[in-house]
């Protein structure tokens, strides 16, 4: 049996791992749905989870109903997100030592989020961690959103390390997918609003009941382990 690839990286989502902030999505939307038209529904939430900006704003015009076009829905649900943010923002306990931890050990970090570039930008910032991550990609600047991998192989690519010799931290269903499909080892965090599928946790290799969960020393557990295999 091939021996393990050694882990050099470790990719993490942000809402929902750094940030308790994946209901304040929904409740945004919901809000713009009742002022701009439309009709919202838990379906529509479970759909847009994980999607790009692109994606997300296009389907509250099209399928949700929204009476503006995509680009101002977009730059609106950012506007109504950084406000809040500025007044609250729920950062996930434990999530900004868990970072510090993995950066002290010679981990080297990236970020792959669903989130706008300026809303990532802003809670790094705020949570004062920035300089430790070398890498962060928003899904709007690449093809796909979650659960499709091309944020994580990008963030893979922008370190210039192998997706193999990284590990993903994660809280949804689409993120464990997207991770996974891009041939990480991922450990989940399971979100507490929106726990993920069961079958999407059988992807994962390892499941932390809070986020000071990851540190170097599971890291170092889920290297030793084969890795679950993309099917692909």
């Amino acid at each position: 049996m091939q021996a393990p690839a050694q882990i050099a990286a470790v990719v993490f989502d942000m809402d929902g791992v750094l940030v308790d902030t994946e209901h304040l999505w929904d409740a945004v939307r919901e809000e713009l749905t009742a002022e701009w038209g439309g009709r919202y529904t838990p379906e529509a939430q479970r759909a847009m989870m994980g999607m790009s900006s692109h994606e997300w704003s296009r389907y509250l015009h099209e399928v949700v109903g929204l009476r503006e076009p995509p680009d101002v829905i977009n730059g609106e649900v950012v506007r109504r997100m950084l406000a809040r943010y500025e007044v609250d923002l729920p950062v996930v306990p434990g999530a900004v030592d868990a970072v510090r931890r993995l950066a002290e050990a010679g981990y080297r970090l990236a970020l792959a989020s669903s989130s706008n570039r300026e809303l990532i930008d802003t809670v790094l910032r705020r949570l004062g961690v920035t300089e430790l991550f070398e890498a962060t990609v928003s899904s709007e600047e690449v093809a796909r959103g979650k659960p499709t991998p091309d944020v994580y192989v990008e963030a893979a690519e922008r370190l210039g390390v192998d997706p193999v010799r990284c590990v993903a931290v994660e809280d949804s269903a689409s993120g464990i997918r997207s991770a996974h499909a891009a041939g990480m080892r991922v450990i989940a965090y399971p979100n507490r609003h929106y726990p993920p599928a069961d079958d999407a946790l059988e992807l994962s290799d390892a499941v932390v009941p809070g986020i000071a969960g990851v540190d170097p020393s599971l890291v170092a557990v889920v290297a030793r382990q084969p890795g679950k295999r993309t099917g692909t």
